[in-house]
């Protein structure tokens, strides 16, 4: 369960229902919009699927939120039910996008609701591997603690987050928190 600190209460009277498409384009453009109140009115209105709902581009609001590093609208999609798993543009997961743009409190918060925590984007990359390429000591610590898999490989080169760490001069910090990580028993 997500802790209190995503608890977003709003009153707001009853909604019509909205249609699939058009409620799905106007939620996306609340969430772009950063538009609180019109996305609760939209949510309210409970068409299925809506708060998982994606954009021409493939994107999610979930994914459009974190890639912002709004901790407001990640906490309240993520309590409005988004799926901390579904893919967007390019395959793209919200926990490797997290690792991508350095979000540590939306890993954090994805990590307790479920998202796979060795998931992978179309390219074979974890969450690891990215916070890896992107010199994340934190996020890599939290993933490891989490249960990642150092040795997984990408399908792009073949290489695992131990493999990029040991490749890059300036990792030798995150290669040692991962030598250091007693395996799972």
């Amino acid at each position: 369960m997500v802790g209190s600190v995503l608890a977003l209460t709003v009153a707001m009277p009853a909604v019509a229902q909205f249609g699939g498409g058009g409620a799905s384009a106007e939620f996306l453009e609340a969430v772009r919009g950063k538009d609180q109140g019109k996305l609760a009115l939209l949510l309210q209105s409970k068409p299925p699927g809506l708060v998982n709902a994606r954009g021409s581009d493939g994107d999610s609001g979930l994914l459009i939120a974190i890639r912002r590093r709004d901790e407001d609208f990640t906490g309240f999609l993520l309590n409005a039910g988004a799926d901390p798993n579904l893919a967007g543009k390019g395959g793209e997961i919200p926990l490797v996008a997290a690792a991508r743009f350095g979000f540590d409190t939306a890993i954090e918060w994805l990590l307790q609701i479920g998202a796979k925590v060795d998931g992978t984007n179309r390219g074979g990359e974890t969450a690891l591997i990215v916070a890896v390429q992107q010199r994340e000591p934190t996020i890599v610590r939290r993933l490891l603690a989490a249960g990642a898999n150092p040795d997984k490989t990408d399908s792009m080169q073949g290489y695992s987050a131990r493999d990029y760490a040991k490749r890059d001069p300036r990792a030798r910090d995150i290669l040692k928190v991962i030598t250091d990580k007693k395996p799972a028993s």
